[in-house]
């Protein structure tokens, strides 16, 4: 077996009854050097702070040729059970989407055991609270953003999306929500990690993205792999059903002989023939910021 598929497909996974939690964001470092690159989408600036704790750092991805005017801005969230991951990992989501012509920016946040609920999720909107003040520079439009992520990431991003104490008056710069694997509908608390993160809280609905899902959130875009054993697909035809039911688009797609993993990996250039994630996040973001 090579070296890339060690790297993947031999880390384990950690069963969560109906929110189980992947443990692989390590070896994506090894991932990100063996990976062909896109050279259309370009890393502009590393490490710029927009907190004050170490963690509270992001990467912004820029397109290559990126054309006249301000771009639509895809803030990412990683995922890693709240508890791991660093947005090093990701330079190869960050690449893919600034190639499809977004400006994107891959946020770190506090984790678990130094924070829990809500501060990854308070980090979530500091991040985004920068981008919309900040992004102009590098050829973003503050004013059209999309919130997305994969599993824990795709909760934080959810939270921004449909909470709105959050982000306050910046949620009116999301334009839409990109959510990947995501558990969005999870208590109650059953294993060790969703117990660490958010089994302090004393209101356990008030940590459920779904608690919130109304009328007023963003258009959402949710896809989930069938074979998804880690976060089930429950959990995104969920939320669907509760956005749609309050008159909010909210698109769902289910990709066959496809699981956790699988699904975030397939924004790399040689695995896009998995699933076509990429290209079904860059058609919802064009949708509802009217990209061209």
């Amino acid at each position: 077996m090579s070296l890339l598929k060690l790297s993947l497909f031999s880390i384990p996974l950690v069963a969560i009854a109906g929110v189980a939690v992947s443990y692989f964001i390590s070896p994506l470092h090894t991932f990100n050097t063996l990976v062909p690159k896109d050279s259309a989408g370009e890393l502009a600036a590393e490490g710029i702070a927009y907190g004050e704790n170490p963690r509270q750092q992001l990467d912004i991805y820029v397109p290559r040729n990126a054309g006249d005017g301000p771009r639509p801005v895809i803030v990412w969230f990683y995922g890693g059970s709240w508890n791991s991951g660093s947005r090093g990992g990701y330079a190869f989501a960050g690449r893919a989407l600034a190639a499809q012509g977004f400006v994107t920016v891959v946020a770190d946040y506090r984790l678990v055991p130094e924070v829990r609920f809500p501060g990854f999720v308070e980090d979530g909107a500091a991040a985004v609270h920068w981008v919309r003040a900040n992004i102009g520079p590098y050829g973003g439009n503050g004013e059209q953003i999309i919130v997305a992520g994969h599993s824990a990431g795709a909760y934080i991003a959810a939270m921004l999306a449909n909470d709105a104490q959050w982000l306050g008056e910046d949620r009116a710069a999301v334009a839409g929500f990109a959510g990947l694997a995501g558990p969005y509908d999870f208590y109650p608390f059953d294993s060790s990690s969703t117990i660490e993160a958010f089994g302090q809280w004393p209101d356990a609905p008030a940590t459920q993205p779904i608690t919130f899902a109304d009328e007023t959130a963003p258009p959402a875009l949710l896809l989930t792999g069938a074979d998804d054993t880690t976060v089930l697909p429950r959990n995104s035809e969920a939320l669907a059903a509760r956005l749609t039911g309050a008159g909010v688009q909210a698109d769902m797609i289910s990709y066959s002989e496809v699981g956790h993993v699988d699904i975030v990996i397939a924004l790399a250039k040689p695995l896009r023939g998995r699933a076509p994630v990429l290209d079904d996040i860059t058609n919802f973001a064009r949708q509802v910021t009217s990209a061209e």
